[in-house]
């Protein structure tokens, strides 16, 4: 589906040199009386270089048909992580390059959102937070407030996060796993 490059969004998958690439930044900029142009970072989804390209606002993008599927992670075997499709329960590995940072956050029987691009898994989608124990921190301060600074805690995924002084080991807390965010005491 071709559109102007004008409508170039960030989070925006499109096709640029046969390649999958997701817009990470984008500016739209019109030098004086010179032409407008479109300044963008894009990262292929495929290989994961990131890079710089400016396309003029005459040009036309192909924005990429993405299909989605929701998976669910079942165990990390080796070097790769198990998925089932809770659709039709077919079994996908995925390796660490493909997940990228999203890797340390899997914890077994969590579903995820998965992209898929000419049939093949490009990238997934975390939920928007996790409840995980805090496993080893500091001891709790007496005179903690929720404004006080904070001190790192160790998951039991074994990720390590800033909390408040007033989180105890034990504890279980909610993250958002797109940051590396504690949110707050989980319920």
């Amino acid at each position: 589906m071709a559109m102007p490059a004008t409508q170039i969004r960030r989070g925006m998958v499109i096709v640029f040199e046969g390649q999958p690439c997701r817009v990470l930044e984008f500016r739209h900029h019109t030098p004086g009386n010179l032409r407008a142009m479109i300044q963008t970072k894009l990262k292929n989804l495929r290989n994961g270089n990131s890079f710089e390209h400016r396309f003029r606002a005459a040009d036309t993008i192909e924005k990429a048909f993405m299909e989605t599927s929701e998976l669910e992670f079942m165990y990390k075997g080796g070097e790769t992580w198990h998925f089932m499709n809770t659709v039709n329960f077919d079994q996908l590995e995925m390796d660490e390059e493909m997940l990228g940072d999203n890797a340390q956050w899997m914890q077994s029987g969590m579903k995820i959102l998965a992209e898929y691009y000419d049939g093949r898994p490009i990238g997934i989608e975390l939920p928007q937070f996790l409840v995980l124990e805090v496993v080893d921190t500091a001891p709790v301060m007496k005179t903690a407030t929720k404004t006080a600074s904070s001190k790192p805690a160790t998951l039991d995924n074994g990720v390590v996060i800033n909390v408040p002084e007033f989180v105890a080991s034990g504890e279980k807390v909610r993250v958002n796993p797109n940051t590396g965010e504690y949110m707050d005491r989980a319920k």
